[in-house]
């Protein structure tokens, strides 16, 4: 095959995606990533490049615009608005505008494959799924590729597409599935807030060495659209050289810009409530994208104190019913600073409130908002975390106390939109010095010089040369260690349920591209009916072995993730067979986790997928 001339970086994000370029050859290029100017509406008949391709599609009536209104450079009818023009038009028309698709197709409470998008328009509203949104952006940005390079064809470039660190082996399994079916042969997945660490390595032009040393844990705190991802990454000497070895992720936690956008439509919608003005829920929905737009406008712009809004009526009189409201520098940094970025205590953790027990089928946000409190938590989690990380303990800083009660931070580096605010940057810094002073710990040292936009995109782009042979590559494989449910054999007893052992069949830390062996172990698989598999992660038990059997856990160590649901074929056994094989597990090289069950009498294997369809009831 042909050797890739260039690296591409996608950012496959909540509210914005991105794609950057190097040329792999080029040293300039490599350590100052261009960015792709992306064709999309900007109105009906009218395209304009813009560096960012918003995360949304407009999905509409086949009478609303004529086939050239929504016509493309290389699409002259596409049957839906991707992009600029999506957003803005469809916070006018809510009901067919699919938002947030990367935060659904994390759900494992859904089908990510059916077509639930947008979730709560009415049933003469065509859907599309969260895979096929997904793709959508996906296909949008290669095609926007090939029109830039006709003499580069996207699919022999050298392709990275990035994701939450905390995405679980189904979520990006999927991720990986809608890469595919976009057209991008061999991708790779990344951790976003590593390609934000590999862009500040990129832009350092080597300098980078000499902001952090051997004992440093740099935090990365990367608030975007739809999550609030969090990563501690080791500063560690080997052989004579720094080295940067990731040692831990947060949980996958659904909280950033979305919430903040419908926090700020209640302050807003409180506001006209006290004038005498109530909204309907299609009205409140038009008004949280309308708070989205003059978010990231404020956020984006120190010099604008407020940015009017305009929430539209049903009906003929669309405009003369339009409801005028203001959305202000004041009550934005209140709403997010106070609301998000509360200024607590290192012992305070993420409160859970009793829940009804009937509940919309929508995204499953979390419970609490407060960003801080989630930090603090992973924090003290991964108190040991480099206790024993090779080229790391020996060597560290006198930072460390012997009584700590988390894990101390020296350098963080800030990401996504929201930290655009200074504001919000002073006050998250603040924080987290106070939590290291009152450990007696010295203060952090930020890594500035992070474009907030376009950081991701670039580290992806970076991290492409990285794999080709340039530049520093931050080690750290599987964020978790992985197991799977082991079912007790045992006489049947009324009201009792097997005892389930976990099985590690991935350790924490499993590099990409490599293969784990269970040589010893036989266990029995149920083939031709449909089975389900139990699946468990840990963040904190780092020297859990490959084949260890746990029987018994402490409820912060494995977290269930969700259920592999199968009927695997029975090739040529009976339905219901039970067939003695030993598990063999695989990292592959685009970052995704595969099991196989290998039988004793050798042969072709069963591969375990990652079934993302939710449980159906039927």
């Amino acid at each position: 095959m042909k050797a890739a001339r260039y690296a591409i970086g996608i950012d496959l994000g909540t509210t914005h995606c991105a794609l950057s370029w190097v040329e792999i050859d080029k040293k300039d290029s490599i350590e100052s990533p261009s960015v792709l100017h992306i064709p999309q509406q900007s109105a009906p008949g009218t395209v304009q490049d813009f560096a960012l391709l918003p995360s949304f599609v407009y999905l509409p009536h086949p009478s609303e615009f004529a086939p050239s209104d929504l016509a493309l450079p290389w699409d002259g009818a596409p049957d839906a608005v991707t992009g600029e023009w999506a957003r803005r038009h469809g916070a006018l028309t809510p009901i067919r505008l699919v938002s947030s698709a990367k935060s659904w197709l994390c759900h494992a409470g859904v089908d990510r494959r059916a077509g639930i998008l947008p979730n709560d328009a009415p049933e003469e509203v065509a859907r599309i799924s969260p895979l096929e949104a997904s793709t959508r952006y996906l296909a949008h940005l290669r095609d926007a590729w090939n029109h830039a390079h006709p003499d580069a064809p996207f699919g022999e470039q050298a392709l990275t597409v990035t994701i939450p660190a905390s995405f679980d082996p189904a979520a990006r399994e999927l991720t990986a599935e809608a890469a595919q079916v976009a057209g991008y042969h061999g991708v790779t997945l990344l951790e976003e807030p590593q390609a934000a660490l590999y862009s500040w390595i990129a832009q350092s032009g080597g300098a980078w060495r000499k902001q952090v040393k051997v004992g440093d844990v740099i935090l990365v705190v990367d608030v975007g659209g739809g999550t609030s991802d969090f990563s501690l990454i080791a500063v560690v000497e080997r052989e004579g050289n720094l080295q940067l070895h990731r040692v831990a992720v947060g949980e996958h936690i659904l909280l950033g810009g979305d919430n903040m956008d419908l926090a700020l439509a209640h302050v807003v919608a409180r506001q006209l409530a006290a004038e005498g003005k109530t909204l309907d829920a299609w009205q409140m929905r038009a008004l949280t994208y309308a708070c989205r737009v003059a978010k990231e406008a404020l956020l984006s712009n120190a010099d604008l104190h407020d940015q009017p809004l305009i929430i539209p009526s049903r009906g003929a009189k669309l405009m003369g019913g339009s409801i005028n409201a203001t959305l202000t520098r004041d009550a934005l940094t209140v709403t997010i600073l106070e609301g998000f970025f509360p200024q607590i205590d290192s012992s305070e953790r993420p409160t859970a409130k009793r829940r009804g027990g009937l509940t919309q089928l929508g995204l499953p946000y979390a419970q609490d908002a407060a960003i801080t409190r989630h930090l603090a938590a992973l924090l003290a989690r991964q108190r040991g975390a480099t206790a024993e990380l090779d080229g790391f303990a020996q060597n560290a800083s006198s930072h460390d106390t012997p009584n700590a009660t988390f894990l101390h931070p020296t350098a963080v580096l800030f990401n996504g939109g929201v930290f655009k605010s200074e504001v919000l940057v002073q006050r998250t810094l603040a924080t987290l010095n106070g939590w290291l002073a009152a450990d007696g710990a010295p203060a952090v040292r930020l890594l500035d010089g992070a474009d907030l936009d376009f950081a991701v995109a670039r580290g992806a782009a970076y991290y492409g040369t990285v794999r080709s042979g340039h530049g520093i590559r931050i080690r750290g494989g599987t964020a978790q260690a992985y197991y799977i449910g082991i079912e007790s054999a045992m006489p049947a007893v009324p009201g009792l349920e097997p005892p389930i052992q976990a099985l590690c069949v991935a350790p924490f830390g499993m590099e990409e591209g490599t293969e784990a062996a269970l040589p010893r172990q036989e266990f029995g698989l149920v083939v031709g009916e449909a089975v389900r598999f139990r699946f468990f992660g840990s963040s904190v038990r780092r020297q859990d072995a490959v084949g260890l059997l746990l029987d018994v856990w402490a409820p912060d160590e494995l977290q269930e993730l969700a259920e592999i649901e199968a009927t695997l074929p029975t090739v040529g056994r009976a339905v219901g067979e039970v067939v003695p094989v030993k598990l063999h597990a695989r990292v592959s090289e685009a970052g995704t986790l595969e099991l196989l069950a290998v039988p004793r009498s050798g042969g072709e294997g069963w591969k375990v997928e990652f079934e993302v369809r939710a449980e159906s009831g039927e």
